[in-house]
C-alpha cells in the first residue's frame, strides 16, 4: 500500500518511520507547508516531498493517507482525500467540532473509504491487557474509571498552535483529554450524562482551559472521572478500572511518563483484608504506533471496520464539546442537573 503523510512534524515523523519499517507498506510522499521539514523527512525514509497536500491526496497511485496536521486542518485535509477514494487515518481529535467530525463519518460513508482515527492509547500494551481481562471476567462488572493525565509545558507552550483557539478548537481537553475520553468509551460505552469543569489557572490562553475536570455516566450508571492537566508539572498517566471483584491500574506510558506497568488487584472473597496483586511491566520503547499501524493495515485488507472510527472520534468530541457548552452557561458550578448526551 503506497502512503502518503500530511504533516512532517514530530507526529508525521513518527508515522513514516513506521510506514517504512512495516512491510505492506510503503511511503510514497510527504507534504508539508514547510518543505525543507518534508525533505528532511523523505530524505530518511523515501517517497517525494511536497509543499502542498493537495498535491500528495489527488496522486492516484497512492491508497492510503495519514493526517498528522495542526487541527484545523484535520478535518479538511482528510475530506479531501476521502473524496479522491483515499483511506485515512487522522490524527486526534480529528477536527475541532461535532460539526467537522460529523463530516469525515459522512464522507467514509458515501465514498466507501476507512476513516480511522489516530487514539494511538487503544495500543499500549497495558491498556489493551486491561480490555483483555475485563472482557474475560476478571474484575467482574464494572463499577467506575478513574484517571489523570497531564504534563506542565514547556517555556513557550502558550505561543505553539495547540494554545490558539483557532487552530486548535480547544485546550487541554482536546489535546489529552479526548484521549482519556475515548479510553472511557472503550471501556464503559457511550455516556447517557456529561458533566464537567474546565479552568485557565496558570497559562495565559483564556479562553482555552489548562485544566479539566470531568464526569461522565452511562445508562448503566457506571462512571468515569477524568481530570486532565498542563499544570501537572511533573508528566503522569494513570487510568484505573474498578469491578465488583478487583481493580485495574495502568501507570505511565513510558519515557517520561514512567514505565508502563499494569497492576491486576483481586479482593478475597470474604471481602476483608488487602486484595492480592499482580504486576505486568511492559519496558522498552512506545509501541503503541506500531501495534496502531498494523490494526489499521489489517482492517483495509481484512474489510474490518476502523477502531476507533470517525463514529468514535464524533462520539468524543460530542463529550468536548459538551463541556464547552455547559461551561460557557452563566452558573455551570451550581447547575442542578447533568447535560444530557447522546
Amino acid at each position: 500500500m503506497k502512503v502518503g503523510i500530511v504533516g512532517a512534524g514530530l507526529i508525521g515523523t513518527r508515522r513514516a518511520e513506521i510506514v517504512r519499517a512495516t512491510p505492506g507498506s510503503e511511503l510514497a510522499a510527504v507534504a508539508d507547508i514547510d518543505l525543507k521539514k518534508a525533505k528532511a523527512v523523505t530524505a530518511r525514509f523515501g517517497g517525494a516531498a511536497l509543499s502542498r497536500w493537495e498535491d500528495l491526496v489527488s496522486d492516484g497511485g497512492i491508497q492510503a493517507v495519514i493526517v498528522a496536521t495542526p487541527n484545523h486542518l484535520l478535518t479538511p485535509v482528510a475530506l479531501a482525500a476521502m473524496e479522491q477514494r483515499k483511506h485515512v487515518l487522522i490524527e486526534k481529535p480529528m477536527g475541532r467540532t461535532p460539526e467537522e467530525l460529523a463530516k469525515l463519518v459522512e464522507s467514509s460513508r458515501k465514498h466507501g473509504v476507512f476513516a480511522a482515527g489516530g487514539f494511538n492509547h487503544r495500543h499500549h500494551p497495558a491498556i489493551r491487557r486491561a480490555r483483555e481481562l475485563v472482557r474475560q471476567g476478571a474484575i467482574g462488572d464494572l463499577l467506575f474509571i478513574r484517571a489523570r493525565y497531564g504534563h506542565g509545558g514547556r517555556t513557550g507552550y502558550e505561543k505553539e498552535w495547540r494554545c490558539q483557539a483557532d487552530q486548535s478548537g480547544g485546550g487541554e481537553l482536546v489535546d489529552q483529554g479526548i484521549h482519556l475520553i475515548d479510553l472511557a468509551r472503550w471501556f464503559l460505552g457511550d455516556f447517557d450524562n456529561v458533566f464537567g469543569w474546565t479552568s485557565t489557572g496558570f497559562w495565559p490562553i483564556s479562553p482555552l482551559e489548562d485544566n479539566a475536570f470531568l464526569l461522565l455516566r452511562n445508562g448503566r450508571g457506571q462512571i468515569a472521572s477524568l481530570h486532565v492537566s498542563w499544570t501537572q508539572w511533573k508528566n503522569l498517566f494513570s487510568f484505573e478500572v474498578y469491578g465488583k471483584i478487583g481493580s485495574l491500574t495502568i501507570e505511565g506510558l513510558g519515557g517520561s511518563y514512567g514505565v508502563e506497568r499494569l497492576i491486576w488487584a483481586s479482593r478475597h472473597s470474604s471481602g476483608s483484608g488487602a486484595p492480592e496483586e499482580r504486576e505486568e511491566v511492559f519496558p522498552g520503547q512506545d509501541t503503541s504506533w506500531q501495534t496502531e499501524w498494523n490494526h489499521f493495515l489489517t482492517d483495509i485488507q481484512s474489510g474490518r471496520s476502523p477502531e476507533p472510527s470517525a463514529e468514535d472520534g464524533l462520539a468524543a468530541m460530542q463529550i468536548v464539546d459538551a463541556v464547552y457548552r455547559l461551561n460557557r452557561s452563566p452558573e455551570p458550578a451550581v447547575s442542578a442537573q447533568p447535560i444530557s448526551h447522546g
